[in-house]
């Protein structure tokens, strides 16, 4: 009965990537969709400064970017109301925050992420709280980049409970986006036994894609899909997002396209794979479509990237206010000390403000932290870009080791060595 809840409770966490991305940055669907991409990883900027207390129960600090009646919403609404009459029940406290953290990937506002802190605030310091905190916190951790901290708390869940299951799909996450993929095995093959089939195929499958096995990792997950017709939306959209950027990786594009549009069928909002789609469309020249796939979905620093290399793409009237707000959003992040946004503004410097130099020093610090395949791509453009084939070498070395299968990434490799 206990691996049964468990399996249950997994598929609303993971979309993930993410994520999740990720992230995942962040898996298994939404950590690793918001840890792998999005990083699911991984992916915005949030806020690193401590969330404001109130100094009374009815102070407004700011108006939620998500409409009222949002049946979202009202559950959060509940769970903040339960969480006010019972500030130390921690269920309530994980409850709550793991409802903004949805919102994160629904909306990719990472002001949510410090609603989800403040939620958790009671126990945030704490050095050993209730397991259930400890897997929320690693969650929110990862999304701001703070690997060490999450992996510390997962790794301690695991030893205490080796049967949570979510906590083995985001220590899978995090170490996929520090490349250690032997550790990310491990973790999907200790994940396996309290998960579904589709989620334990997709986890090694995911690991395979990055070391030299695309191709079967590709075909693994589509047998998967067919023998998981009951699988959750959200699991599926996983999968399917997952699916995609695989299958973009090795040129297969109208098959990667399927699953992106297949994946945007199940008609679950999630930026991590508006935002891959995106640059999958970006890549193929149809700029046009970007506009029209992220219009109203600007309040995502990484949709607004993508939105803002659309517009100066096809020279809209939009592109130069587009340039200005993501110039502002990223300034106002390094004000406050958050460096999450360093790969999104190393493109940026590129594309936009033909600041290779600066793109360099941006993608440089970027790969230090997180090395996923994005990570890696625009650290080669941007050294190709400087004519500093040197600066590289982590990724060229990288490349080598993983034997990754990325049609761009060989291409920009070869390129820079050329370049020598």
């Amino acid at each position: 009965m206990r691996r049964q809840k468990r399996r249950q409770s997994l598929c609303p966490a993971l979309p993930l990537a993410l994520p999740l991305a990720l992230p995942l940055a962040l898996p298994l669907a939404l950590p690793l969709a918001l840890s792998l991409g999005l990083s699911l990883s991984a992916w915005t900027g949030a806020a690193r400064a401590a969330p404001r207390v109130p100094s009374i129960d009815d102070e407004v600090l700011e108006r939620l970017p998500v409409k009222a009646a949002d049946p979202r919403m009202a559950e959060v609404d509940r769970l903040r109301q339960a969480l006010r009459r019972h500030p130390d029940d921690a269920d309530i406290a994980v409850a709550l925050a793991r409802r903004y953290f949805d919102l994160v990937g629904a909306e990719g506002d990472p002001r949510f992420v410090g609603y989800a802190q403040a939620a958790l605030g009671p126990w945030w310091n704490e050095t050993h709280p209730p397991q259930r905190v400890r897997v929320m916190r690693a969650v929110l951790q990862q999304f701001n980049h703070r690997f060490a901290a999450a992996l510390d708390d997962l790794s301690s869940v695991v030893r205490e409970d080796p049967a949570d299951a979510e906590a083995w799909a985001w220590l899978a996450a995090v170490h996929m986006v520090q490349a250690d993929y032997s550790a990310a095995r491990q973790d999907c093959e200790h994940l396996a036994p309290f998960t579904t089939s589709l989620f334990a195929t997709a986890c090694i499958a995911n690991v395979d894609s990055v070391t030299g096995r695309a191709g079967s990792a590709a075909t693994a997950m589509r047998e998967a899909l067919r023998a998981s017709p009951q699988a959750t939306p959200a699991a599926r959209l996983w999968v399917l997002t997952r699916l995609g950027e695989i299958e973009e990786r090795r040129g297969m594009y109208r098959e990667a396209e399927a699953a992106y549009r297949e994946a945007l069928a199940v008609g679950i909002d999630d930026f991590y794979l508006l935002a891959a789609y995106a640059d999958f469309l970006l890549d193929r020249g149809r700029a046009p479509e970007v506009l029209q796939l992220l219009k109203d979905r600007s309040r995502a620093d990484v949709l607004l990237l993508r939105l803002a290399l659309a517009a100066n793409a096809v020279k809209a009237v939009t592109a130069a206010a587009y340039g200005r707000d993501l110039e502002a959003r990223f300034d106002a992040a390094r004000r406050r000390g958050d460096a999450t946004h360093q790969k999104e503004e190393a493109r940026f410097a590129l594309a936009l403000q033909n600041q290779p130099q600066r793109a360099l020093a941006l993608a440089l610090e970027n790969y230090a932290v997180q090395r996923e395949p994005a990570d890696a791509r625009i650290l080669l453009e941007a050294s190709m870009a400087a004519r500093r084939p040197d600066a590289a070498e982590p990724v060229l070395k990288w490349i080598s080791q993983t034997n990754i299968e990325s049609v761009v990434l060989q291409s920009l490799a070869q390129r820079l060595r050329e370049l020598r």
